[in-house]
C-alpha cells in the first residue's frame, strides 16, 4: 500500500468527487461518511493523513482531530470548508489543523499542500523517534548507582524535569559526569536532540565566548561579515549547558545576569531584545561560593543560578558504585565491540575499588573499554588496565606500551643492590602472581619465564 489518505464528508457526491481527483495524483484512499466512521477506523487501522469536512452532523472536523490526536498525536489533520467559512478553518488550524482547503477543491494547488503536510508528518515521526531514542539513551534509569548520596542528586534532578525554564546548577569534579546529568534533565523535560546545547565556558577564548553566546550582527566586530545566530538562539525552547560557568569573565557573569532576571538578551552589536525560551543549566567544578569571596564571581549571579544546586559526589566517595558501573560499561562494549567479554576477574575489581579515580566516572569508562579492545575472549586482568600510579596505588600494576610496572617503595639505607633487586622481583612475582589470581602457569607466561624459574 501506497501512502494512504482518509477522506471524511458527509456529502457523498463531494466525497466520490475529492476521492477520484485523490486517486489520480496516486493516493490510496480511504473514505468515510461520517467523523464517528472515521474514528472508529482510526482506532484500529493506520493512515499517513486525513482530510476532513469541518462541518459534518454529530462530530464536526475539529472534534474528530482532537480525538485522533489523543492516540496518535502527530497525525496531520487537512480540514475542507467552503468559502464562506474560512475563519472556522483558520480557527481549526490554531487547534491543531496543518492547513485547510476550500471546496470545490482545486487540482492546481491541493498536490503541493498534501506533499507539505505529509513532510510535516514525516518530520514529526523522525523526531519523536529521535526524542524516544534520546531519552531512553539519556534517562536517569540509565545512570546506575548504589550511593544514597548520588541517589540523592538523582531524585533532585528528577523532580526538576517538570519545571522546563528552571535555572540548575551542577557542581561536581571533571569526570563526575555532570553533562550526562545534564542531559537526564533535558530529556525528561520533553527536549528535542537538537534542543540542547553545550559550552564549555573555560575552552573558548575570552575574546569570543561572548559571540559565541549571544550572536551577532554584521559589522559588529571586525570580521563580523554576516549575522550569526548564538548558542542562546541554538537552544530556543530546550536547553543550554554552560559548563565551567566558574571561568566566565565577570562582564559576561554580568550579561548572563540580565539574561536570567529579564528573561532576554542582545545580540553582539545590536539593540534588539530577543526572549529567552530555554532552561540555562550551570555546571563547575570550582567552589563557587569561595570564588565569590575572592571577587571572581559575581554574588548575585552565584545566588540566580543556585536555585536547584546539585552536588555529583566523586566516584572515590562512592566506590560501593564501581561493581555496578563496571557491569553496565561491560554491556555497553559488548554491543558496540561486538565481543562476548566474559567480564573483570576479581584481582581486576579489587584493583579498580582500591583505586583513587582521578578522573571519576568518565576514567573508569576509557580504563574499562581499553581493556576490553585488548582482551580476546578472557576475563579482564589488572595488567590489561592503564591506571596511572599514585601514592595510594603501591603495588599496583600499571601495563604501559606492553610492560609491567610497578609502583612500590623500597627502603635502601643499609642495603645491598643484589637485596634491592631481589626485594623488587620478589614484589613483582607476587602482584603478578596475585594478578592471576594464584594460576603460577599464567604468571610464567606473563612474565616470559620457564615455570620451573617462576616456581625457585
Amino acid at each position: 500500500m501506497g501512502i494512504a489518505i482518509l477522506l471524511v464528508d458527509d456529502e457523498e457526491i463531494a466525497l466520490l468527487a475529492q476521492k477520484k481527483l485523490l486517486s489520480n495524483l496516486g493516493y490510496d484512499i480511504i473514505t468515510k461518511t461520517s467523523a464517528e466512521e472515521a474514528l472508529a477506523y482510526l482506532k484500529t487501522n493506520q493512515v499517513n493523513l486525513v482530510v476532513s469536512d469541518l462541518s459534518m452532523p454529530g462530530m464536526n472536523g475539529v472534534e474528530l482531530m482532537n480525538e485522533a490526536h489523543s492516540f496518535q498525536p502527530s497525525l496531520p489533520f487537512i480540514v475542507l470548508t467552503a468559502r464562506a467559512s474560512v475563519a472556522s478553518a483558520v480557527d481549526a488550524m490554531r487547534k491543531g489543523a496543518f492547513d485547510y482547503l476550500e471546496k470545490p477543491l482545486d487540482p492546481a494547488t491541493i498536490d503541493v499542500i498534501l506533499r507539505r503536510a505529509l513532510d510535516f508528518a514525516r518530520v514529526s515521526t523522525e523526531n519523536e523517534l529521535l526524542r524516544e531514542h534520546y531519552s531512553e539513551r539519556y534517562s536517569f534509569q540509565n545512570i546506575v548507582t548504589q550511593s544514597p548520596v548520588m541517589r540523592q542528586a538523582l531524585e533532585q534532578a528528577s523532580q526538576i524535569t517538570s519545571s522546563p525554564l528552571t535555572t540548575v546548577s551542577l557542581c561536581g569534579e571533571s569526570g563526575v559526569g555532570k553533562e550526562v546529568l545534564a542531559r537526564a534533565i533535558h530529556f525528561g523535560s520533553g527536549g528535542l536532540p537538537n534542543n540542547f546545547v553545550g559550552v564549555n565556558c573555560a575552552a573558548i577564548p575570552e575574546a569570543l565566548l561572548e559571540s559565541e553566546l549571544f550572536g551577532h550582527v554584521k559589522g559588529a566586530f571586525t570580521g563580523a561579515e554576516r549575522d550569526r545566530d548564538g548558542k542562546f538562539s541554538l537552544a530556543g525552547g530546550g536547553t543550554i549547558l554552560l559548563d565551567e560557568i566558574g571561568d566566565m569573565t565577570l562582564p559576561l557573569q554580568a550579561k548572563l545576569l540580565r539574561i536570567i532576571e529579564e528573561r532576554c538578551y542582545e545580540k553582539t552589536g545590536s539593540n534588539k531584545l530577543i526572549p529567552v525560551d530555554f532552561r540555562i543549566i550551570a555546571a563547575t567544578h570550582h567552589n563557587l561560593a569561595e570564588k565569590v569571596k575572592q571577587g571572581l564571581f559575581r554574588e548575585d549571579l552565584y545566588y540566580r543560578i543556585n536555585v536547584i544546586p546539585i552536588v555529583i559526589p566523586p566516584l572515590r566517595k562512592r566506590k560501593e558504585d564501581i561493581p555496578i558501573l563496571i557491569d553496565h560499561f561491560m554491556e555497553l562494549f559488548r554491543k558496540h565491540h561486538g565481543k562476548s567479554l566474559p567480564g573483570v576477574s576479581q584481582q581486576t575489581l579489587k584493583t579498580l575499588i582500591a583505586y583513587e579515580w582521578p578522573g571519576n566516572v568518565r576514567e573508569l569508562r576509557n580504563i574499562l573499554e581499553y581493556a576490553a579492545i585488548m582482551v580476546r575472549d578472557e576475563l579482564i586482568q589488572p595488567y590489561h588496565l592503564r591506571l596511572v600510579a599514585n601514592d595510594n596505588s603501591a603495588g599496583t600494576i600499571q601495563p604501559e606500551q606492553g610492560a609491567i610496572s610497578c609502583n612500590v617503595k623500597i627502603p635502601i639505607a643499609g642495603l645491598r643492590l643484589s637485596e634491592i633487586v631481589d626485594d623488587f622481583t620478589a614484589k613483582v612475582l607476587d602482584q603478578v602472581l596475585e594478578s592471576c589470581e594464584g594460576n603460577k602457569t599464567k604468571a610464567a607466561e606473563i612474565l616470559q619465564v620457564n615455570r620451573k624459574i617462576f616456581y625457585r
